[in-house]
């Protein structure tokens, strides 16, 4: 059993300083409730010179006050507005300073966007790893298109921002229209039909240089059609540049990553790809001052050339007395060097002369030395040499050389040549 103080007992109290019990209340405050999501309008929003974004969120009930630090400002996709219902998540703490209690702010939303931000976030992630926004497929927009195409609704507001806008800067350029639905269940196929009649136009005219996706701002929902993915497949598949100006300046779609150049409003595209006629004008004054310029140098340069050269070519009289003095140096040039090539042509007779008796003289020298060489080799290997020795050949009655005594038979008559004759000998 629980036991209770006494009547007289005083209870023992716990005295606290205030920073460690604003700490405790913190502390308790993310133990029980952090992360939260809280759902409110937004009052007071204001962004300080450093990024930080300070307002409150209301309700019939209360209010809380938050702070979102610039690391989490920065990746906002719209501009919060006083009186707008949004949802904001993050975790509650205590100002210790001043004991308020507050909700630092990791990421906030327009309210009711939820699920369609997710799915924005997943198509998108899906999309950008097959490459369909990757910075390599972007075109850069001609300097001087020589006609627009433009996808929006007849009723849009942006359509006749584009129009006077064109008509302003670009009077003379001619815009094709394709109608289509900006918003509503039947939008995304409408746009793409729209889309796929300006890329036939192009490939059967080869006009339409530029092509203008455009629709005014709305909210999330408003915009989801060119969040479609048919929709921003067609927009890939452009034979041309296109420039996707949907929404605000805080809007953002996939069709704007998708687009080769994504404009902040219906104007800026219109703009982007239509220099403005002062613009063109003081262009072609400039061009025409440079083209003034290089006339002016280059027909100056040809004078200079005409006079020089005129210098050069004088009078007829005066070149021909150029030409005769020329024609006899050269005379006289040929016939110095034909005396000098015969002496030089004689010298070398003379020296190939004496080369040449040389030559006969060791070779008359070198033949009788390898003659008597050869007759010294001759006389040794001579026969009569060996006989006076005291050997003798033996020949048979045919005249053969006998070396063997299987070739002699017994009473058979063989002659014996000796050094000073020869003698006939009987085989015993």
């Amino acid at each position: 059993m629980e036991d209770f103080p006494k009547p007289n007992a005083e209870p023992t109290r716990t005295v606290w300083a205030v920073g460690p019990l604003m700490r405790a209340v913190a502390d308790t405050l993310a133990a029980r409730f952090n992360p939260v999501t809280v759902r409110g309008e937004v009052s007071g929003f204001s962004r300080a010179a450093s990024g930080h974004c300070y307002f409150s969120l209301k309700d019939d009930s209360g209010q809380v006050r938050c702070a979102m630090f610039r690391r989490s400002a920065d990746q906002l996709t719209f501009a919060p507005r006083d009186g707008q219902l949004v949802e904001a998540r993050g975790r509650l703490d205590v100002y210790g300073p001043r004991g308020d209690l507050q909700l630092i702010v990791d990421a906030l939303r327009v309210a009711g966007q939820g699920s369609l931000f997710e799915q924005f976030l997943r198509l998108k992630a899906r999309l950008e790893a097959e490459g369909l926004f990757d910075a390599e497929r972007k075109r850069a927009l001609p300097g001087q298109p020589r006609s627009l195409g433009l996808v929006t609704s007849l009723g849009a507001a942006a359509l006749r921002d584009v129009v006077t806008t064109l008509a302003r800067r670009v009077p003379h350029l001619p815009v094709l229209f394709f109608p289509a639905a900006v918003q509503g269940a039947g939008a995304p196929q409408e746009l793409v039909l729209a889309l796929e009649a300006a890329y036939q136009r192009h490939r059967i005219q080869g006009d339409i240089d530029v092509l203008l996706l455009v629709r005014g701002g709305g909210s999330l929902e408003d915009l989801w059609a060119f969040n479609d993915e048919q929709v921003v497949r067609a927009v890939t598949r452009a034979p041309m540049p296109v420039i996707c100006g949907v929404g605000h300046e805080t809007d953002f779609t996939l069709s704007d990553f998708a687009a080769d150049l994504r404009a902040p409003t219906p104007t800026a595209a219109a703009e982007l790809c239509s220099p403005s006629r002062e613009q063109r004008l003081g262009e072609l004054d400039y061009l025409a001052e440079r083209l003034s310029v290089a006339l002016n140098d280059a027909l100056g340069r040809r004078t200079q050339r005409l006079d020089w050269l005129g210098q050069r070519l004088g009078r007829p009289s005066s070149r021909l007395h150029v030409a005769s003095q020329q024609l006899v140096e050269i005379d006289h040039r040929l016939r110095v060097g034909a005396r000098q090539q015969l002496q030089d042509g004689q010298v070398r007779v003379q020296t190939l002369g004496a080369s040449m008796s040389q030559a006969v003289q060791r070779g008359v020298m070198v033949q009788g030395q390898r003659l008597q060489r050869a007759a010294t080799a001759l006389a040794m290997m001579d026969p009569q040499l060996v006989l006076k020795r005291g050997y003798a050949l033996l020949t048979d009655p045919n005249g053969q050389l006998v070396t063997q005594v299987a070739q002699a038979s017994p009473g058979q008559i063989l002659q014996a040549h000796l050094s000073d004759g020869r003698l006939d000998v009987k085989v015993q």
